[in-house]
């Protein structure tokens, strides 16, 4: 697909089919989140992917709230974004190099998880990135080490709604040129 319309089509979806995702779909769009660049090459985002109907519904009911268990009732598979801390954004040593520190890493996963769901969308497949969520109850459930930061969890299925496009800015108010 043309690299434009598939930006054009991506929308956040809040509504999906009762469709399972294929496991080689998924792996496929977790092999483009790691294509996105990275703090020397340091690759630190790491993903938890949910498909079974029963930590669905676990992760659904005890990890997200009201308003996202509805908005992704219907979606077979999350997956939890997460990077390792204490890399992005250091030197050898562990000595922060910016001042940025372990921003750096939520940066290089937000790279990774675009590259995710511009393929997702590519496949046929949709998402939601969701930044509310209980952080202790999914490290409990995944067996998420205190040495990686939780970012987000992503809902992926098949869209069962044709969202309009929301409004974007005008580039003369995001951006200046010198």
């Amino acid at each position: 697909m043309e690299f434009s319309k598939l930006i054009g089509e991506r929308r956040s979806i809040r509504a999906y089919k009762n469709a399972s995702v294929d496991k080689a779909a998924v792996e496929e769009i977790i092999a483009a989140a790691q294509q996105a660049p990275s703090w020397k090459n340091s690759q630190t985002g790491r993903y938890y992917v949910v498909m079974s109907e029963d930590s669905v519904k676990y992760i659904r009911e005890h990890c997200l709230p009201e308003f996202n268990r509805k908005n992704t009732a219907d979606a077979p598979v999350y997956i939890i974004t997460a990077f390792e801390k204490g890399i992005a954004g250091f030197d050898n040593d562990k000595n922060a190099v910016n001042e940025l520190g372990d921003k750096w890493g939520a940066y290089d996963l937000g790279l990774q998880n675009e590259n995710m769901i511009l393929k997702a969308r590519e496949l046929g497949l949709d998402t939601l990135i969701m930044g509310i969520r209980d952080e202790k109850a999914l490290r409990e459930k995944l067996n998420i080490p205190d040495t990686q930061e939780v970012v987000a969890v992503i809902a992926l299925g098949y869209r069962n709604i044709e969202p309009t496009a929301p409004k974007r800015k005008e580039i003369n108010e995001i951006a200046k040129f010198y």
